[in-house]
């Protein structure tokens, strides 16, 4: 055991001589058969389910965990979160940690949800008699099979009968069996309330080499003034912040500037809720692919970016709709129909993606009329959509700003002029919860468009999806892979680069479930 001076873990112990496996092995050796469940009811959501189910010991989990990169022999906090929850403290030592270590690290650390940890809060509170009138009261939709009081939680949770944002079944149950237990439910909704969700970014991207489609920073600027002054007056007395490197990280809801500081470990680490994504479809995804123009040039290559957009959207469950060279009048039909669209209502996420030529926070319709973006998102407010109040809205824009190329700059320089820096792009969407625009560019940044195999940004975008979807990471997870990625991209003469950016009000973790079918691209 440790000193509290020390940090909570130390793999390099010298007086340590036991390996991290045979500590691992001494802790199964210490856990029964309901310690194993319920190690594998907190890890729902963070392992795959078809792992889980076939674990029959805790070394199983503790398989699964590192084969997931949870556990690691430099960090095995996650093991002892688990530990700490199903009350077996003492075995904290193998981990050379103590009960009030965890307790200190579990406000920046926590990966278990809150959902999670009041089902299994609830599950010990239900004994064996509160178990039998609770399976009577649903006899009737329930398996003819033996149940402890967790594996009915969960049976409810696989149903659909419950999740981190519909307890009324709970609710009832607890009212009729187990008054008491109404406590932790209303403890959880307080905490889930005032819970700070805050993105994922733990990597510093890099300046990034590229081609075509400029934004420059009097085009962003122009931009961001003509935005509804609601929006700008929400965000006017922040400070702009700049990422190192010259590049910009992603930007959340306070975290002003063309881009935002990258936050400390501690902070990234905070666990977030989750939205829900098992209504009976998962949503539409609209394309909008504009080509051809009455006097701009075409956009050669961007029927690879509608294909790769359409195939991925389509793996993870979308209804796809795509839309090629829309005129203005059209784009307004196109918006129109989405806005009233009563498919909404049993889907779980909107996504609305613009292919296109643009200038001053607007788009171009092939018909070359622009149409601001502010105008495009504000059609799918709570108010104004209210089938999508409380879903997720993602829109994700590729659009060609000029013909003008920006200079390089060297990636230990800020790209731009700290001092001129502009507002940032958190402007651009409605002031209101679950909105998440994607720009393939940032201020100062041009965006590349490869003639034949299509945008780097929208390619990357696709590829990241099919790559960190069955991973079960969430969007801004995926988005900062996609910002890293973007940023190594190099043109053949280094002169040219990119960043994209996106911006969020998004209010939980988007995370999309896995398609059971591969995807090949």
């Amino acid at each position: 055991m440790k000193s509290q001076g020390q940090h909570w873990y130390s793999s390099s112990d010298k007086n340590c001589k036991v390996s991290f496996r045979e500590k691992l092995l001494i802790i199964d050796s210490n856990l029964g058969v309901q310690d194993v469940e319920n190690l594998k009811f907190l890890c729902i959501g963070l392992v795959p389910n078809k792992k889980l189910e076939k674990s029959s010991s805790a070394s199983d989990v503790f398989e699964h965990l590192l084969a997931e990169d949870l556990l690691s022999e430099e960090d095995p906090f996650f093991l002892a979160e688990l530990l700490y929850i199903i009350r077996q403290k003492k075995l904290l030592q193998h981990l050379n940690c103590t009960k009030e270590e965890v307790e200190r690290l579990l406000p920046t650390r926590q990966r278990v949800s809150l959902f999670r940890n009041l089902l299994y809060e609830l599950s010990e509170g239900i004994d064996s008699e509160n178990l039998k009138d609770m399976i009577f009261l649903l006899k009737d939709s329930l398996p003819k099979t033996e149940m402890t009081s967790l594996s009915f939680l969960a049976f409810l949770e696989k149903q659909g009968k419950i999740d981190e944002d519909n307890l009324t079944c709970l609710e009832d149950l607890c009212k009729t069996v187990v008054p008491k237990l109404l406590r932790n439910i209303e403890k959880y909704k307080r905490e889930k309330a005032i819970q700070i969700v805050t993105p994922p970014v733990d990597k510093e991207a890099e300046s990034y080499q590229g081609e075509e489609e400029l934004v420059s920073q009097t085009d962003v600027k122009t931009f961001l003034e003509a935005l509804p002054e609601s929006w700008q007056n929400k965000h006017a007395g922040s400070n702009g912040n700049r990422a190192t490197n010259g590049a910009p990280s992603l930007v959340s809801r306070g975290m002003q500037g063309a881009s935002a500081n990258t936050l400390n470990s501690e902070t990234s680490t905070k666990r977030a809720a989750v939205y829900r994504m098992n209504r009976n479809h998962r949503g539409l995804c609209v394309i909008v692919n504009n080509h051809s123009f009455t006097s701009l040039k075409d956009r050669q290559g961007t029927h690879k970016d509608a294909e790769i957009l359409s195939h991925v959207f389509q793996w993870l469950g979308f209804t796809v709709h795509i839309h090629n060279n829309v005129t203005k009048v059209e784009m307004e039909m196109v918006l129109q129909k989405q806005k009233c669209n009563p498919a909404h209502a049993d889907g779980d996420c909107f996504v609305f993606c613009i292919l296109t030529h643009g200038r001053f926070g607007a788009v171009y319709s092939s018909d070359e009329a622009l149409i601001p973006i502010r105008e495009i998102m504000s059609h799918f407010t709570a108010l104004q959509c209210p089938r999508l109040a409380e879903k997720p809205k993602l829109f994700f824009i590729q659009a060609c700003q000029g013909e003008e190329i920006q200079p390089s700059v060297s990636i230990e320089a800020d790209a731009l002029n700290p001092e001129q820096a502009p507002t940032s792009l958190q402007d651009s969407i409605p002031a209101e919860a679950d909105f998440l625009l994607g720009l393939a560019t940032v201020p100062g940044y041009v965006s590349f468009r490869h003639v034949e195999e299509g945008s780097w940004y929208i390619q990357s975008l696709c590829n990241h999806l099919k790559k960190l979807v069955p991973r079960h990471e969430d969007i801004l997870s995926i988005l900062t892979a996609v910002n890293d990625d973007v940023s190594r991209r190099v043109d053949k003469q280094g002169t040219k680069k990119q960043m994209p950016q996106p911006a969020f009000t998004l209010r939980k973790k988007l995370v999309f479930p896995v398609p059971l079918d591969a995807l090949s691209l």
